[in-house]
């Protein structure tokens, strides 16, 4: 995925009412920038952190920057929890190893109860596979990447959706993106979510799959890179 424009370097001053963030540019101007991540976004929103911003001219959208990416010393972080399942989609056309061999690959479809898969892979000669994507930013130990960053009753929810499709005979894959490249294995972060933890066992009980991803990540663009271990 590559970004639509070039992105422009600041420093963060704030992040507030989760969607906002105040930057200051390297000029010295503030400007106001769109914060695409719902999450706690824990260890990124320090104040003084340098970020990346996408610049925006489409005049349907009330502010002119995003926010993209965070600098820590060892890598760049996707904060834009959106730009997951574009990754993912490019990396679907292109193959990727365990969810090859399906004729047809759909986004957003509707299943359950007021739910939607983030990709429905399917073929004539295969049961279906849904494929659940979750973006991951949080590492608090040296090379684990955590999930959640914050409880997530929706993602627990999407736990028990994916294990009812196990259990009338398709397949069901959650598949954990870290938009960051300084994490060498995924784990679940049960502290700050029991609940999910628990929904996670469940589903993992009820054979739904695991497939963690690392990521490459620039000023240009994010593409999904090698499998990461889970646990």
């Amino acid at each position: 995925m590559q970004f639509s424009t070039p992105l422009i370097p600041g420093r963060l001053i704030r992040r507030y009412m989760r969607f906002l963030s105040d930057i200051e540019l390297e000029k010295g101007e503030v400007v106001k920038a769109h914060c695409p991540n719902p999450g706690s976004m824990l260890g990124l929103k320090e104040e003084g952190v340098r970020v990346w911003l996408e610049g925006n001219d489409d005049p349907r959208k009330k502010l002119d920057w995003g926010w993209r990416l965070v600098e820590l010393p060892d890598t760049f972080v996707g904060i834009d929890t959106g730009a997951a399942n574009r990754i993912v989609a490019e990396a679907l056309a292109q193959g990727i190893d365990g969810l090859t061999g399906y004729d047809t690959i759909r986004p957003e479809v509707k299943y359950r109860e007021k739910s939607r898969v983030d990709f429905l892979l399917s073929s004539a000669d295969r049961p279906d596979c849904y494929v659940e994507v979750k973006s991951v930013t949080l590492s608090r130990q040296t090379g684990v990447a955590e999930f959640p960053d914050s409880v997530t009753t929706r993602g627990a929810k999407h736990l028990g959706d994916l294990a009812a499709m196990v259990a009338q005979g398709h397949r069901a894959v959650l598949l954990f993106l870290v938009q960051r490249s300084d994490c060498t294995q995924v784990n679940l972060a049960a502290d700050i979510d029991p609940a999910y933890a628990e929904a996670f066992a469940q589903a993992m009980a009820a054979g739904v799959e695991v497939m963690c991803f690392a990521c490459d990540l620039s000023q240009n663009g994010i593409t999904l890179a090698k499998p990461v271990p889970f646990g």
